[in-house]
């Protein structure tokens, strides 16, 4: 696995995680009662961004290493995916 393609991996990893952190434990301005007039009351009041950011990065790590380690070891490669015999073969 090159840099690049462990920064990318990494990237996509994080991102995805910060798409599944984000709406965990935000208080809407309907929860709380106070609407500001002309916002949704779904929008968010309280929403901890520094945390889950935080958060985020540190789940991402571990998800990373876990991916990365199986890559780097050869457990899974692209051969494995090659369900319709494209590849040439091993020799």
């Amino acid at each position: 696995m090159t840099i690049t393609a462990a920064l990318v991996l990494f990237a996509v990893i994080w991102f995805l995680t910060l798409l599944v952190v984000l709406p965990v434990r935000i208080k809407t301005q309907g929860d709380l009662g106070d609407i500001v007039p002309g916002t949704h009351a779904g929008a968010p009041e309280v929403h901890h961004m520094k945390k889950k950011l935080w958060i985020t990065t540190g789940i991402s790590f571990v998800l990373w290493a876990i991916i990365a380690g199986v890559i780097i070891s050869g457990l899974i490669s692209v051969r494995d995916f090659d369900w319709l015999n494209q590849l040439e073969p091993r020799v």
